[in-house]
């Protein structure tokens, strides 16, 4: 049993909204014959994630946080609509004890099944019908189970990220489903608010902006949200103390960090540069920073990696952000705001398209800065090619799922630069904003890059992607043509 709190009943009341029943199926002809949504989004390399009958919109969580236990008081509230007329409908559920699930204001079956949440509505969900899922559950930051992808393999990462003045997150590739219960794949994107409810001498930080702030016996409520939809697997919520640096980019783009007070001072230099990083992305990508706010999270201690959490990249402060040598880093994470996070992915198989382009701009950034000559990269880069791709397989056709964060950067990269060389660049600049412009906010695959390339340069490269990305050999070394 648990105790209830009135953080609890802030919770409870965000996933028990009282909402309008616009799914109710009446009769079955207005929408079909009324059948279970597939419980698999189709991956190739994670066929356990996502699921399929209907597209998610948004999700509102709620976090109670309390000190001395790992065990959280929490709900989430999900909008979707529905793709075909759902009997049931799964989620990506992991390490989470389910309390109660409502559709649409009533009552819903409900059963765990491996890593999903499999959920009956009292009553069918019509096909195109908009309809909402309110979820009370126990968040275990303990839980941290094996990617079923790689079962005998030891864990790679802490996905809860614990420390002693709170938490963060770190879901990539297939683990975002630990924090709560969601459609985990990047082909569905969605608006994500935050509601954590903390100590008064602690703070958060989350996606998004800071849409309020309020505190009632010694316990203050964040909510935080995004304007702009965003994979599962780059949500972020942190809990601690910070010390926070305000700045201002381009266009008047609010900046601001959440940096340990340990490392604030030798972090400023870093942090400092973010204006101007911001400023030499647009430029070079040709389009605007996309989401509405940016800054940088920097953590003490053993942080998993550097993540591109939307518009809050993550770091270990101390490794990250504290040394010069570092700092195109925050380049790489920046450039995964475009690439990765407001276009991204539409099966893991593509994910040269975030970890490619990040690489990319990275190296151009420290050859432009004097960090690094652009030759050397690419004489690197080809030579990781050749070494690893018998073993690992080509970047859209990996052997090892969890190879997709550090199998995928050096080809991507080195089919760019080769791509720049073969059609000039001004063309190349052209292919990329054209590509970022149509698919912002969506889902895209290496198919929608190569159209996008043959219809800007008005040549036929699809041969010269494709051996890139598919290819069990790596590539001549690029040149231009």
């Amino acid at each position: 049993m648990l105790k209830k709190t009135r953080a609890w009943t802030m919770a409870a009341a965000v996933a028990a909204t009282a909402v309008t029943v616009l799914s109710t199926g009446g009769v079955a002809a207005a929408g079909g014959d009324p059948k279970p949504g597939a419980e698999s989004a189709g991956d190739r390399l994670f066929p356990y994630l996502g699921n399929g009958g209907y597209d998610v919109a948004s999700y509102d969580v709620a976090f109670d946080y309390r000190p001395g236990t790992m065990k959280m008081t929490s709900a989430v509230q999900i909008t979707a609509s529905a793709l075909q007329a759902l009997s049931r409908f799964s989620l990506d559920s992991a390490g989470q004890k389910i309390h109660t699930v409502r559709v649409d204001g009533r009552p819903a079956g409900f059963t765990t099944r491996g890593e999903k949440l499999v959920i009956t509505p009292e009553h069918w969900v019509r096909k195109g019908a908009r309809f909402q899922v309110a979820i009370t559950y126990t968040a275990d930051r303990t839980a941290n189970p094996p990617s079923p992808a790689s079962p005998g393999a030891p864990v790679h990462f802490e996905h809860w990220y614990n420390k002693d003045d709170g938490f963060a997150l770190f879901g990539q590739p297939d683990r975002a489903h630990l924090f709560f219960p969601m459609n985990d794949h990047p082909s569905d994107k969605a608006r994500v608010t935050f509601r954590v409810t903390v100590p008064k001498d602690l703070q958060v930080a989350a996606n998004g902006t800071l849409r309020s702030r309020s505190t009632s016996g010694g316990r203050t409520t964040y909510v935080y949200g995004t304007r702009d939809p965003i994979p599962t697997q780059v949500v972020q919520v942190a809990v601690g103390r910070f010390r926070q640096v305000r700045q201002t980019g381009p266009h008047g783009l609010p900046l601001t960090s959440f940096i340990t007070p340990a490392f604030y001072a030798k972090a400023k230099r870093s942090v400092g540069l973010i204006p101007s990083q911001v400023a030499w992305v647009e430029k070079k990508i040709g389009a605007r920073y996309p989401f509405e706010a940016y800054g940088v999270l920097g953590l003490k201690g053993g942080y998993s990696a550097a993540f591109e959490a939307a518009g809050l990249s993550t770091f270990a402060a101390e490794a990250g952000l504290t040394k010069p040598e570092e700092t195109p880093t925050l380049v790489h994470e920046l450039v995964h705001q475009y690439f990765g996070n407001a276009v991204s992915e539409k099966t893991w198989d593509d994910m040269w398209i975030s970890e490619g382009h990040a690489s990319y701009y990275t190296f151009l950034y420290k050859d432009e800065k004097g960090f690094e000559k652009l030759a050397d990269a690419v004489k690197r880069a080809y030579m990781y090619d050749e070494d690893t791709r018998g073993t690992t397989g080509p970047p859209g056709r990996l052997k090892d799922p969890l190879d997709v964060l550090g199998s995928t950067n050096a080809p991507g990269f080195l089919m760019l630069y080769g791509l720049r060389l073969k059609v000039g660049d001004a063309t190349f600049r052209a292919i990329e904003r054209t590509f970022f412009e149509k698919y912002r906010n969506k889902a895209a695959s290496t198919q929608d890059f190569i159209d996008v390339a043959n219809g800007v340069s008005h040549r036929d490269l699809t041969a010269y992607v494709r051996s890139w990305i598919y290819g069990a050999k790596t590539p001549p070394t690029p040149a231009a043509t």
